[in-house]
Formats: C-alpha cells, sequence, structure tokens
C-alpha cells in the first residue's frame, strides 16, 4: 500500500511538471535561506560552548553609578581575583587577565604584530584551549615563557617545532616557547595570538597586587555547581568596598560566560539584550520566508484543484477514504519536500563560502551530527506539512457525485483562503522590505551624525619603542616633507576611550556629587591636528612644557553646571589645572549614544598615538611613504603601522552593516519567492478565464480592459496586504529603534514607496501573463465551445 501511494504521489508530481518545478524553485529558494540562516543562528548560540566549564564561567563587572549616568564595566582591581579565591569556597579558581594589547614578536630577522594577554596561573584551568604541544598550565607559571597559538607559531617558525625557541618581544625582553595551543575558536569571546604569565617580581605587577582602586584588569571566576549567585554577588561586594572603602558608586556582580555574546549590552545599570535581538529576528526571518514558499505550493495546489477533482471523485467511488486522500496529498508534499531540501543542501554547501565573507564568519554544514539531520527533519516535516496542509484537507473535500456529474465549481470554496494566503505573503514581503531600509536609514543617520573632528585625511600612528624619545625630532622632519599639516599626540586614539574616572574637584562643587568623565592627554596642536572646533579658549598651542593647562568638553562644562569655565582651577590626582579651553563634543565612543564629560589635559613629554594630519592638496599615497620611511629611520626595531581614522570609525558600524546586509539579501529572497508564487497564480488563474478573455476579445475588449480585469484582484490583495503590514512594521521597527538614543522617525512615505513598489512588480507579473493570454487567437480558446 505504501509503495502504491509512493507510486502515484512521483507519477503526479512527473506528470505536472511546471506546477513542480515553480514548487520546486520556491521551496529551494525558501529551504536554502532557511539553513543559512539557521547555521548563523546556531553560531551564535553555540559561542564560547567549547569551554568544559561553560557553565561555570563567570566575569566579574560593575555598575558605577554616577550622577549623569550608570557605567557598566568590565574593568576590575588586581587584587580582587586571588582575595575571592583564598576567601570563598564557592570559587574553584579565579583568573586575572589584562585586556588584550599587541606586541611585536621577532623570531630571528622576522618580526610579527601580535595580540595577546598576560594571565594568572589558572587561566588554563578555567578556560580550555586545545593543547597542540608542551604543558599551558606549567608554562603559565614560568614568567619567562610564552604560550603561542597554532598559526602564530607557523607564522613565526614555518614548521619546525616551535618548543624551547626564543622570542624577542617588543625589542626588549626575551621570552621561550614553553607550549602550543590550538588558535581559539572565532566564536570565541577570548581571542588571541598569545598568552604570557605575569612576573610576580615585576615593580609593575607588585604595585598593581596591592592597588585595590585602580581597575584596568579583567577577573574571571569558576564556581562551583550551583552556587548562590545572589550571595556571591553580594560576597564581591563586601570583599571589595572592605579594602576600598571609597568606592561607594560601584555594584558588582558575576556575569555569566551564556549571556557574554548575547546579552552584552547594558544601558544605565540594567541589561538591554544585545546579539539576541538579531538572533530572534533572523528565526522570524527564517520562518517567514520558509512560509512565504509554502504559501506559493498552497495557492497553486488549490489553483490546480480542478485537475485533480475527477481523481478525486473516482478514487472515492473506487473506496478511498478521505483519510487515505488526505496521508496522499501529504505524501506528495513531503516528497516534494525531500526533493527541495536535498537541492537546497547543495545549494548552501556552493554557496557558504560566499554567505561566510557576506556575514564574516566560517559557517560549516555540520552534516556528521545529530543536531543537523534534527533540524534537516524539522524543515522537512514543516515544509511539507504547512505546504500540503490546506491542499489536502481542501482536495479530499470534494464530492465525488458532484465531481464526476460535472456539477462540480472546483476551486469555489478556495478563492478566500488562497486570497488570505496570497496577503500573507505580501505582508511578509513588505515588512521585510520596509524593515531593510529602516535599518538602512538607522545606519545611515548615525554615519552623518557629527563627530566633532574631522576625519579627512588624519592618520593615526602607534608610539612605539623609540618613537616617544625622538618625537619631536620625527615631527620636525614630517612638517618638513611639506605633506603634513600638523602633528599631536595623545594617550588614547581619538576613535576610543581608555581612562574613565570620577570628575576633578573644583570651587563650589556640590556635594554628593559624582559624576563620570572621560579621560585623555594631548600634546601641542591637539585641536588643530584633529579638526575640534574650540568653543571658548583655546588648545595647548604655544604654552610652556610645564603648564598645567586641562580642556574640558562642552558635556563637561553642562554636567558640571559651570557658568565662566575659563580659567577655573580644576584638582585631579594630586594635581591643579587651569581651565584653558572648551571644545565642542567629540564622538569617541559608541556613535549611538550621548558624548560624555572629557578633560584633556596637557602632556607633551609622551603619548601612544601620533595623530597626523595631511595637507588637503596632498595625495595620501605620495605622503605614506615619505612618512613611513622616517618612522623606519628613528624606530627601525618596530615596523611602521597606521591607520585612517575614518577607516576605524567606519568599523563601530560593522554590526548593524552586517544585519543590514543579510536582511538586504533575505528580503530580496522573500519578494522573489513571492514573485514566483505570483506568476504561478497568474499563470493558473488566466488559464481557467481563457475562453472568457477569448469572448471578451471578440466582443471588442481591449488589452489594457483585459489587463485590468486580471490585475485588479491583485491590486486590491496587495493594498489589503500594506494596511496590514503598516502597523505591524511600525510596531516591530519602532521597538528596535528604541534601542538607539539617536534614531530615525518612521515615514509614513516609506510605505508608499514600499507598497508602490510591490505593486508595480505585481503589476508587471500578472501583465506578462495577461498579454501572452490576450494575444492568442480567440478562434482557439472558442474551439472546444
Amino acid at each position: 500500500m505504501l509503495k502504491n501511494y509512493f507510486l502515484i504521489a512521483w507519477r503526479n508530481l512527473l506528470k505536472n511538471r511546471s506546477f513542480s518545478l515553480t514548487n520546486l524553485l520556491g521551496l529551494v529558494i525558501g529551504i536554502a535561506c532557511t539553513l543559512m540562516i539557521f547555521l548563523w543562528v546556531r553560531d551564535e548560540l553555540t559561542f564560547d560552548k567549547f569551554h568544559t566549564n561553560y557553565n561555570n564561567i563567570y566575569q566579574v563587572i560593575a555598575h558605577r553609578d554616577f550622577n549623569n549616568h550608570v557605567f557598566t564595566d568590565r574593568n576590575m582591581a588586581f587584587p580582587l581575583a586571588p582575595a575571592l579565591e583564598k576567601k570563598y569556597p564557592a570559587i574553584k579558581r579565579a583568573v586575572v587577565t589584562t585586556n588584550p594589547y599587541p606586541q611585536i614578536l621577532q623570531a630571528g630577522e622576522l618580526k610579527l604584530k601580535k595580540t595577546g594577554y598576560n594571565v594568572s596561573e589558572h587561566f588554563f584551568d578555567v578556560f580550555t584551549w586545545k593543547t597542540i604541544s608542551g604543558n599551558p598550565s606549567l608554562a603559565i607559571k614560568d614568567p619567562s615563557s610564552i604560550i603561542l597559538t597554532a598559526s602564530t607559531a607557523k607564522a613565526l617558525f614555518g614548521d619546525k617545532s616551535p618548543l624551547n625557541e626564543i622570542i624577542k618581544i617588543d625589542n626588549d625582553r626575551t621570552v621561550k616557547v614553553a607550549a602550543v595551543i590550538a588558535d581559539p575558536p572565532y566564536n570565541s569571546s577570548l581571542i588571541f595570538d598569545y598568552v604570557q604569565p605575569f612576573n610576580y617580581s615585576d615593580q609593575f605587577t607588585k604595585r598593581a597586587m596591592q592597588d585595590w582602586q585602580n581597575s584596568s584588569w579583567y577577573v574571571y571566576l569558576d564556581v562551583q555547581p550551583g552556587t548562590n549567585l545572589q550571595l556571591l554577588d553580594k560576597q564581591i561586594n563586601e570583599l571589595k568596598k572592605s579594602h576600598d572603602q571609597n568606592d561607594a558608586v560601584s555594584t558588582y556582580f558575576a556575569f555569566p560566560m551564556e549571556k557574554w555574546r548575547l546579552y552584552s549590552d547594558f544601558r544605565d545599570g540594567k541589561n538591554v539584550g544585545g546579539m539576541i535581538e538579531y538572533v530572534r529576528l533572523f528565526i522570524l526571518v527564517a520562518l517567514g520566508i520558509l512560509l512565504i514558499a509554502c504559501v506559493n505550493f498552497m495557492n497553486l495546489s488549490t489553483a490546480r484543484s480542478e485537475k485533480r477533482s475527477r481523481e478525486v471523485g473516482i478514487r472515492k467511488t473506487l473506496g478511498s477514504n478521505r483519510k487515505q486522500l488526505v496521508f496522499q496529498f501529504f505524501l506528495e508534499s513531503m516528497i516534494l519536500a525531500f526533493i527541495s531540501f536535498i537541492i537546497a543542501l547543495l545549494a548552501v554547501y556552493l554557496l557558504l563560502p560566499w554567505f561566510n565573507k557576506l556575514v564574516d564568519k566560517h559557517l560549516t554544514l555540520f552534516v556528521p551530527s545529530v543536531g543537523f539531520w534534527t533540524l534537516a527533519l524539522a524543515i522537512i516535516l514543516f515544509t511539507g506539512l504547512v505546504a500540503g496542509s490546506y491542499p489536502a484537507l481542501y482536495l479530499s473535500s470534494f464530492n465525488p457525485i458532484k465531481v464526476l456529474k460535472g456539477t462540480f465549481i472546483a476551486g469555489k470554496g478556495a478563492i478566500l483562503p488562497r486570497r488570505v494566503l496570497v496577503v500573507l505573503q505580501f505582508v511578509i514581503s513588505i515588512l521585510l522590505i520596509s524593515g531593510t531600509v529602516i535599518i538602512y536609514q538607522q545606519i545611515q543617520h548615525i554615519k552623518n551624525r557629527p563627530t566633532g573632528y574631522s576625519s579627512n585625511n588624519l592618520i593615526m600612528v602607534p608610539a612605539t619603542g623609540d618613537v616617544g624619545e625622538k618625537y619631536n625630532t620625527i615631527r620636525q622632519e614630517l612638517l618638513n616633507t611639506g605633506m603634513v599639516s600638523s602633528i599631536t599626540r595623545t594617550s588614547s586614539p581619538i576613535t576610543e576611550v581608555w581612562w574613565k574616572s570620577p570628575s576633578p574637584d573644583w570651587e563650589g562643587k556640590p556635594e554628593n556629587v559624582s559624576i563620570i568623565f572621560s579621560g585623555l592627554t594631548a600634546d601641542a596642536d591637539f585641536a588643530k591636528t584633529m579638526g575640534i572646533k574650540m568653543i571658548e579658549g583655546r588648545d595647548f598651542s604655544g604654552v610652556p612644557a610645564d603648564s598645567a593647562y586641562m580642556l574640558l568638553n562642552k558635556a563637561a562644562v553642562e554636567a558640571m553646571g559651570l557658568k565662566k569655565p575659563l580659567g577655573m582651577q580644576m584638582r585631579y590626582g594630586g594635581r591643579t589645572y587651569a581651565v584653558l579651553g572648551i571644545t565642542d563634543n567629540v564622538v569617541m565612543e559608541s556613535p549611538y549614544r550621548p558624548v560624555e564629560p572629557l578633560m584633556t589635559y596637557f602632556n607633551p613629554r609622551n603619548g601612544s598615538i601620533i595623530s597626523i594630519r595631511f595637507k588637503n592638496e596632498a595625495n595620501p599615497h605620495m605622503a605614506l611613504p615619505l612618512v613611513k620611511e622616517i618612522f623606519e629611520k628613528y624606530n627601525p626595531a618596530f615596523p611602521f603601522e597606521y591607520e585612517f581614522v575614518d577607516e576605524v570609525f567606519g568599523k563601530k558600524f560593522i554590526s548593524e552593516e552586517l544585519i543590514n546586509r543579510i536582511t538586504n539579501l533575505f528580503a530580496s529572497l522573500a519578494i522573489f519567492i513571492c514573485c514566483i508564487g505570483l506568476a504561478g497564480l497568474a499563470s493558473f488563474t488566466i488559464e481557467k478565464r481563457t475562453k472568457e478573455l477569448g469572448i471578451r476579445k471578440t466582443l471588442g475588449a481591449t488589452l489594457t480592459q483585459l489587463l485590468a480585469l486580471i490585475s485588479k484582484e491583485f491590486v486590491r490583495l496587495v493594498c489589503i496586504a500594506l494596511v496590514i503590514a503598516m502597523p505591524l512594521t511600525w510596531w516591530l521597527m519602532s521597538g528596535w529603534l528604541t534601542n538607539y538614543i539617536y534614531h530615525v522617525n518612521i515615514s509614513l512615505w516609506l510605505f508608499a514607496i514600499v507598497g508602490g513598489m510591490v505593486l508595480l512588480l505585481t503589476l508587471a507579473i500578472v501583465s506578462i501573463n495577461t498579454i501572452s493570454a490576450a494575444r492568442t487567437n480567440p478562434v482557439k480558446s472558442l474551439r472546444s465551445e
């Protein structure tokens, strides 16, 4: 019996090739999109899960409550980790690490810039990285050792064993390669090229181990299973504040690894999500696209019901019951879904390298795993059951007597459901297109936000090696090239904030006022080089080298409530600074958030970043070789590196632009699937009305009148879909836009344009089919009458 069902189903699919191919194309695209989206979603959901202790790893972070806002900080005091591990049995191990930072690793004559961490001794016990050679857990206890990743070891030493090889770091000290580990997976929160142990005999580290106030390190915990987290948070706060009574603004808590990726965003001390929002969005997009493909199947199946009605009538007359017919039709849709899945799987395999470039990932088809085949079975069953549900129930309900007498009017009972399904397709398509446009508008809105400085022809060079000592000489030679207009050096890039602290003290400061400030040191020509507008006063150009001056930005003046800030005395870090000038607000951190108060101190003696502005008429491609030559002349031990400021600033939009690219792709494919179904449905509609069109043409109807006759039904459905999609899109995208303080307003013109575009597309598809039918000689269509 089952063999017979399969045979009949297969013959029906082969007999109706155009119907099968149309459905197959829609389902293949829908399933392929779904597979790629779920690969992306799986990658996001499995971030960091390769660690054995994944469920018990936490990072200690803090909400620091200042008057202007709550700042969530991941930087902790160095001694916090060993103190927690020693005092509380619930904490099996605690690890302290630096922030990731770059160093020059030299093996022989080869020099490479790599990024890594200094870590405490339990790093390889808390985090489980695959070992290639050596023993990382023992190596991390030796301050003269270094642990390399496999790719870094190969880059430095080629195919020979790197163990016990000597590496010079920053042309300053040497270390021995004690172990090699596999590269961290790309879906890891900790990405590095090397790991070094702390040198506890070093004077800097010794001071840090006793400093409970300076917060510059990351602290991670491996806790016992079942630990009371509320109690743990309380213990962390008690321990930290028992050693630092002045830390009244901070509330510490343990943040689980399972939330590091998906729930990483905080606003005013509250977790507002993160990548989880996009994960949910793309799951809905995947289901929406698959649903559009299934709707195509339903519509086309019910549209061709007249061709199946006699088959149903005869089979019922011969004794088939409704359950058997339902099973038959479901089997047909399942076979089509299975074939579609196989073709879609092949398409995904071929397109995955391109898709990885699009989404900046390293996704792979996990075919051998149980999870993959569970997903495959779920997609096939979902597609087969949803796509075949309405056709199976509808076709199996035909009355055999009416069908065989010829009194049954096929399709009459399917008109309303079919219209509903077409409207559903258009609703999903309009929603996806409108959402894509709004995401694009939001990105452009933020990109066009004034940054407060000019990034044109501005580059940044790290002040490595001897650059600090020879800065003035380098500066003068750069100016002598005739390509450079100005130069300055700062403690951090103009695109980042490396230093936050409470505000300075000033005369008249209200009691219990605590304001979070960003901090920066700068040399002469700071405002000139950066292109920052001075609202009042001036910058540091021309001031004596021993001057104690400070610049405040507009946000700082407003937060402090100062009326006449110029010349005011600011006390900070045991020193008094005079306010020399007020700058416009500069967007150094997230372009999506307000600018924080900024204090910029005059420091002509050192800086981590040298910023160089080329003259407007200078060609950067000609200027850069001259700049490189000067830096290599005075700092030969370090390779010359630079970054254009506008490119660095552009990286702040990577996540949003990635999301925009993905939604663009899948919105386009969704409307394409919709068009496939629309073309098939229009073709069937016109086929049923061929004789009517022939009679109307014989009686003098024009092509325009025939087009209007066929198109009005589809136009009405598009208009209904637009009315439904508008408020739905408004509600969904307004919720998404609330994640941004600076955001666009959703315009009604957007829906008018999107609706008009979908309407024109619909008319074009229907018109092509109608024109083809209308041009047919009416004698042919009426010959059988």
